[in-house]
C-alpha cells in the first residue's frame, strides 16, 4: 500500500474522450486509500482514514484535464476528520491519480515474468466457465445458446494479435464497467462473495483481481468482446496501455459472432511477436495451464497424412500390363489379368486447426485407491525427467481450514548436478487450483536439506500472483511446509524398515542431506536421528548401522553412545582413543564424513543416551567399583610429581597433564576440552577458505595431555625425572609432538620435530652429537 499511495499524484492532461469513453477508476481494494491532507501554515498533514473494502463507495469526477479519484470511507472516519480543528481552519485536498502510472505499477510489481500473462487470462476464462457450470445446475437453460464449454487460443503472426476466447458466462455492459473499468476489482471475487453470503457452493473459483491487466505486459492494446445470456447485445471493451480511459461499444468485433462468452484480442507490442506463434503458446499452456479442467484448444499447424495416386508408378504398371497383353495376343495365348489399379502413396499436408493441448484430470486430484503404482512411476519420470523409478511416493490430501493436495517422491538416485542441488530447489512444483505457479523456491516449501525430494503441491488457498514475499509470510505456506516435512520423513522411515537394500541406496545418495537436517532443523531433529547411519567398530568396511541398532546392542550399564572423528575408517580404527574401549568391547561410531561431527555435536543426545566424543576430556567408560576407584586414585598420586613436572615443562602448550583411563599401549595422547573443537574439527575449520581466524583461536579446544602409566616409555621418563636426567625435558617435548600426530593435530613446526627425530636416530646408531666430519683437503 505504501508503494501505491506514494505513486499517487496529479495526472497529466488528457484529450477529451468520445461519448462512450469512461475514465478508469483506480480504486485499490487492498490499500488504505481514504486520506485527507490538511493545509495549515503552508504544511500538509495527512490524516489517515479507515481501510476501504471492495464494496466501498467510489466516485469519479473530472476537474479540467485532471482525473480525480475519490474514495469515501466509513462514517466513523468522516466524523473523526470533521472533529479535527484544523479541518475547519485549513483546506482539504483530494489525492489525484495518474491511472496509467498506477496500472503500470500494479502490473510490474506483481509480475516479473511476462510469460504468466497467458496463465492469468486462461485462468480467468476457466473462472467464467466454472461460474457458468455452477449456475447451470439450477438453470439448465443457460447452456442452450452454446453447449460446448472450452477455451480457444489463436495467434496471428502476420497481424501481431493473440485471441483468447471462452464459452463461459460472459459479461453484460454493467459487468464491463464494474469489473474491467475498476483496477484490482474482480468479478470472480464478487461471485465468491455472493456464494459465501448465501452459505452455499464449493470453493471452485479463484480470485484473480488484477490478473486481466497482466496482458499489458505483452500488448499495447486490448479488445474484449463479450456476450451474456442476461443481455441481448454483444458489447466490446477497448483500452490502450498509455491511456487512462477505455471505450465500450455496442456490437461485436470483426470475428465470428459470439453466442455466449468472452473473446480477448491482444495487439502485441514490438518484441512480443513470439506470443503469436503456436509453438510458444503450446509451451506456455503445457507449463502453466495443463491441468485446467476445461479443454484448451490452440490453433496450430500439424501434418496430416493422406493417400494420393502415384502417377508415375501407375503409368509404369499400366505400360507393363499392356506389353504383357500384346505379347499374349501375338502368341494367341489366353490373357485374363485384370487391369492394374492406381498405385497409391502417402503424402503429408500442413493443416491449421484447433487442437486440444491440456491433459485430463491431474493425477494428484484423483483418489489414491484409483491410481496404480505404474501410473505414479510414469508421472514421476515424465514430470521430473527421471529414468529410474522412485524409491517411495506419498499421495495425500489435507483438508480443513487449509486445503491442498500433494504427491511427494524420493528419487532412486542422486542428480548428476548434486553439488548445485541446494542452491535453489526446483523439486517442488506449486500449483494453485491446478494452475502452475513456479518451481523456483529457496526453502519456502521444503528446507534445503530435503531438496532431493520431488513432488507437486496444489493449493486452494494461495493467490495466483503468489510471490516469494507472500510465500515467506503466508500462514498457509507455513502449515503446508510442516505437513510436507512430516510426510517426507514418514516416507524415509518407511524405506528404512524395508528388508532390502533400498535404504542403503538412499543413504549413499542423500545421507549427507539428513545430517545437514540434524544441524539446521531443530524442530525435527529427533525424527531425523533414527534415520542416520554410520560405520562402526562392529561393522565391516562399507557397512552402516543406525543409532537404534547401536542402542539395542549396548553393554549392560553403558550410558553413552561413543564416537570418534577421523579422515578415514583406517585412521579411526588405529586411533589411540579406542584402545580401552576396544578392550572392554564397547562399540564406537566412526565419523569419517566432514559433516558428521557437526551433526553429532548438534544432536547431543539420542533418546536417553548421551553422545560422547572419545577424543574429549573426562571420558566416562561406565561405573567403577570401589577397588577400581581406589587403584586409580593411588596411581594419580604416584604420578603426581611427574605430571606436574611435565605440565611445567610444556608450559602453555597444554592446559594440564593427567593419568589416562583410555590408553593401553600408546604412551601419551592429547585430548581437548568438552566445549572446544576436536582435533578433527580444528583441521576441517583450518581448511575453510573464508574461515574467521579470530573465531578459530577462540574455538580451539585447550589440550590436555594424558599419560599411560603402564607404558615403558612413561616408566623410563618417570625414573629419569626422579634422577634429574637433563634429557628428560627433550623427551617430554618429543612425546608432546608425537601425541599431536597420533591425536590428529597438525605440527606447527615440522622442521623442529624432524630435528628431534634425527637427533634421536643419531643416538640410536651411537654417533656423538659433538663429532664433526673431516674437512676435505683443498687442491693446490
Amino acid at each position: 500500500p505504501s508503494r501505491l499511495i506514494s505513486s499517487l499524484h496529479l495526472a497529466r492532461k488528457r484529450p477529451s474522450t468520445p461519448h462512450r469513453t469512461r475514465k478508469m477508476s483506480a480504486t485499490m481494494s487492498t490499500a488504505a486509500v481514504s486520506a485527507r491532507a490538511v493545509v495549515r501554515g503552508g504544511a500538509r498533514t495527512p490524516v489517515r482514514g479507515a481501510q476501504m473494502p471492495v464494496a466501498a463507495n467510489r466516485r469519479v469526477t473530472s476537474r479540467g484535464a485532471r482525473v480525480v479519484v475519490r474514495a469515501e470511507a466509513g462514517a466513523a472516519a468522516e466524523a473523526a476528520t470533521a472533529e479535527t480543528p484544523a479541518e475547519k481552519e485549513g483546506e482539504t485536498y483530494e489525492y489525484q491519480a495518474e491511472v496509467n502510472r498506477l496500472l503500470d505499477l500494479i502490473v510490474n510489481s506483481l509480475y516479473s515474468n511476462r510469460d504468466v500473462f497467458l496463465r492469468e487470462l486462461v485462468s480467468n476464462a476457466s473462472d467464467a466457465l466454472d461460474k457458468l457450470r455452477f449456475l447451470s445446475v439450477s438453470n439448465p437453460g443457460m447452456m442452450d445458446t452454446q453447449g460446448d464449454m472450452k477455451i480457444q487460443i489463436r495467434g496471428d503472426p502476420v497481424a501481431k494479435t493473440l485471441t483468447i476466447e471462452d464459452t463461459g458466462i460472459g459479461m453484460t455492459r454493467e459487468d464491463l464497467v464494474s469489473s474491467l473499468g475498476t483496477i484490482a476489482r474482480s468479478g470472480t471475487a464478487k461471485f465468491m462473495d455472493m456464494l459465501q453470503s448465501k452459505s452455499e457452493g464449493e470453493n471452485l473459483i479463484g480470485k484473480f483481481g488484477v490478473g486481466f491487466y497482466s496482458a499489458f505486459l505483452v500488448a499495447d492494446k486490448i479488445t474484449v468482446t463479450t456476450k451474456n445470456n442476461d443481455d441481448d447485445s454483444v458489447w466490446t471493451w477497448e483500452s490502450e496501455i498509455d491511456q487512462s480511459s477505455y471505450q465500450i461499444i455496442k456490437g461485436g468485433d470483426e470475428g465470428a459472432p459470439l453466442k455466449r462468452g468472452t473473446r480477448i484480442t491482444l495487439h502485441l507490442k514490438d518484441g512480443a511477436e513470439e506470443f503469436a506463434e503456436d509453438t510458444k503458446l503450446t509451451e506456455l499452456v503445457k507449463t502453466y495451464s495443463e491441468f485446467i479442467s476445461f479443454p484448451i484448444e490452440i490453433f496450430s499447424k500439424k501434418s496430416v497424412s493422406k493417400q494420393v495416386e502415384d502417377v508415375d508408378a501407375t503409368a509404369t504398371e499400366i505400360e507393363a500390363f499392356n506389353k504383357r497383353k500384346i505379347a499374349a495376343e501375338a502368341t494367341a495365348t489366353l490373357f485374363d489379368e485384370d487391369e492394374p489399379k492406381p498405385v497409391m502413396k502417402t503424402t503429408y499436408d500442413d493443416v491449421s486447426e484447433f487442437t486440444v493441448t491440456n491433459n485430463d484430470k491431474p493425477i494428484w486430484v484423483r483418489n489414491p485407491k484409483d491410481v496404480e503404482k505404474e501410473q505414479y512411476d510414469e508421472f514421476f519420470k515424465s514430470t521430473f525427467k527421471e529414468f529410474l523409478e522412485p524409491l517411495a511416493y506419498n499421495h495425500f490430501a489435507v483438508e480443513g481450514d487449509i486445503e491442498f493436495r500433494s504427491i511427494l517422491y524420493v528419487p532412486g538416485m542422486a542428480p548428476f548436478e548434486q553439488q548445485d542441488m541446494m542452491s535453489r530447489s526446483k523439486a517442488i512444483k506449486l500449483y494453485v487450483r491446478r494452475v502452475f505457479i513456479s518451481d523456483e523456491f529457496d526453502d519456502s516449501l521444503l528446507p534445503r536439506y530435503l531438496t532431493f525430494v520431488r513432488g507437486v503441491v496444489d493449493s486452494n488457498d494461495l493467490p495466483l500472483n503468489v510471490s516469494r514475499e507472500i510465500l515467506q509470510e503466508s500462514r498457509v505456506v507455513r502449515v503446508m511446509r510442516k505437513r510436507l516435512i512430516r510426510k517426507t520423513l514418514d516416507m524415509l522411515k518407511e524405506i528404512s524398515k524395508r528388508d532390502n537394500d533400498d535404504y542403503a541406496t538412499f543413504w549413499d545418495a542423500f545421507g549427507r542431506n539428513l545430517k545437514l537436517g540434524v544441524i539446521e532443523d531443530t524442530a525435527n531433529r529427533d525424527a531425523l536421528a533414527p534415520l542416520l547411519r554410520f560405520q562402526t567398530s562392529a561393522t565391516d568396511k562399507g557397512a552402516h548401522r543406525g543409532l537404534e541398532e547401536y542402542v539395542a546392542d549396548m553393554k549392560e550399564g553403558q550410558k553413552s553412545i561413543y564416537y570418534v572423528a577421523a579422515d578415514t575408517r583406517e585412521a579411526a580404527e588405529n586411533s589411540p582413543f579406542l584402545e580401552q574401549l576396544t578392550k572392554k568391547g564397547l562399540e564406537v561410531l566412526f565419523l569419517i564424513d566432514p559433516i558428521d561431527e557437526v551433526a553429532m555435536t548438534n544432536l547431543a543426545q539420542f533418546g536417553e543416551k548421551t553422545l560422547v566424543d572419545i577424543s574429549k576430556e573426562d571420558l566416562d567408560l561406565g561405573e567403577e567399583d570401589s577397588e577400581e576407584k581406589a587403584a586409580a586414585a593411588e596411581i594419580e598420586e604416584e604420578y603426581k610429581v611427574l605430571t606436574d613436572w611435565m605440565a611445567t615443562t610444556l608450559g602453555s602448550k597444554v592446559a594440564k597433564v593427567t593419568v589416562s583411563k583410555r590408553l593401553t599401549n600408546t604412551p601419551v595422547v592429547l585430548v581437548t576440552s568438552k566445549f572446544g573443537w576436536s582435533a578433527n574439527m580444528e583441521r576441517i575449520m583450518k581448511a575453510q577458505a573464508m574461515g574467521d581466524s579470530r573465531a578459530s583461536e577462540y574455538m580451539k579446544g585447550k589440550k590436555t595431555m594424558e599419560i599411560n602409566p603402564t607404558s615403558p616409555v612413561i616408566l623410563d621418563l618417570k625414573a629419569k625425572q626422579l634422577a634429574n636426567d637433563p634429557e628428560c625435558a627433550a623427551t617430554a617435548e618429543l612425546l608432546f609432538d608425537t601425541a599431536l600426530l597420533t591425536s590428529g593435530f597438525n605440527i606447527d613446526q615440522p622442521a623442529e620435530f624432524a630435528a628431534k627425530i634425527f637427533s634421536l636416530m643419531d643416538k640410536a646408531v651411537g654417533a656423538s652429537a659433538s663429532a664433526k666430519p673431516k674437512k676435505e683437503k683443498k687442491e693446490k
